[in-house]
């Protein structure tokens, strides 16, 4: 069958990218968001789709028919779920378009597929139970995942809620639980990317070098990787703004020479003594800096044909890419969803 796809809350395109990742036969109609910048990022990569500048709950049904779409693929605003966010769920003014969704799934009878993404904590919220319910209501059949790109081999731990649906009843996932797994065989395996195999060249990134009050107050505090790591921290859309838990730093030395010199400044009492000139030409070795937006893009599997136009500034980058998804993950449950 070839989908026939509406984009909802479509950001810089991310679910586009999914789409493509996942090589099946259809196409785009069309895509919706009421952010500006999102949406101007999503028409310089994607010019020859349209872009709809609209709130969520302007859709209708005779839209979805006039389009010709059968499937839907979105990511509803994930900050009434969150701790930043206050957890509000429902009553938070962000949950009206996903219920606005709801309402309308019962009366869209020509699509067939539908993928929701969403964060980790939505699994139990009211508006999930909204949400299934409407499902179950419009006919649907449909499997719920965690999942993260570590395990399909990408260096970046990124949990997240998936919930896959279609007509009909035939997956290979039993229903009744919430997986955590891409596949029912435990010995699945996928190829791993090296980090280092993402990463710019430091020549390139003297920009994104950490400024001198976050590396004397907060470097204790930072998830710092070098290139052989495994994984790097969840990147959110507070990246750089502020320097603990938004994601990874970058240290270009080896793994031993960054330990080394950690360890001297723990003989320093380095914590004790921030402005010692000693501390400070050690904490200028190590060279730290946050990723680059094109490293970032790359950790969630955006192809290298990306690209953001020349007025968004990194600032926007990096909130833009906090607010996307995973493309080669949701290109494999792409792929789950609709397998005959």
């Amino acid at each position: 069958m070839e989908l026939h796809i509406l984009e909802l809350f479509s950001g810089i395109g991310g679910m586009h990218y999914a789409f493509e990742c996942s090589k099946l036969k259809g196409h785009i109609c069309a895509a919706m968001d009421i952010n500006t910048v999102a949406n101007n990022v999503y028409f310089y990569n994607h010019p020859n789709t349209p872009v709809m500048n609209n709130n969520i709950q302007k859709l209708s049904v005779k839209t979805l028919q006039k389009l010709g779409v059968n499937t839907i693929l979105m990511s509803p605003p994930c900050q009434p779920h969150t701790r930043v966010g206050q957890k509000r769920d429902v009553e938070d003014k962000r949950s009206d378009a996903l219920n606005h969704i709801c309402e309308l799934l019962p009366k869209c009878t020509d699509v067939q597929y539908i993928l929701m993404e969403n964060v980790k904590g939505f699994e139990e919220s009211t508006a999930r139970e909204k949400y299934i319910e409407a499902l179950e209501k419009s006919g649907f059949y449909f499997r719920e995942f965690i999942l993260t790109p570590t395990q399909i081999g990408i260096p970046n731990t990124r949990h997240r809620y998936y919930c896959i649906a279609r007509r009909r009843k035939d997956f290979s996932f039993p229903a009744g639980k919430i997986w955590t797994c891409l596949s029912t065989e435990s010995q699945m395996t996928y190829e791993a990317t090296n980090l280092s195999d993402l990463l710019m060249e430091d020549t390139l990134c003297s920009e994104y070098l950490l400024d001198e009050k976050v590396l004397k107050k907060r470097v204790w505090l930072l998830d710092i990787v070098t290139r052989h790591a495994t994984n790097t921290m969840c990147f959110t859309k507070a990246y750089t703004h502020y320097s603990e838990g938004t994601g990874s730093i970058y240290c270009p030395l080896s793994l031993d020479e960054m330990k080394t010199i950690f360890a001297n400044l723990k003989k320093t009492e380095y914590s004790d003594n921030c402005e010692d000139a000693a501390n400070w030409e050690l904490l200028q070795r190590l060279r730290l800096r946050y990723f680059s937006p094109r490293e970032v893009s790359r950790l969630m599997s955006f192809p290298e044909t990306f690209n953001f136009p020349l007025e968004t500034s990194n600032r926007q980058k990096y909130r833009l890419l906090g607010n996307s998804i995973n493309v080669r993950l949701v290109g494999e449950l792409i792929k789950i969803m609709c397998k005959e």
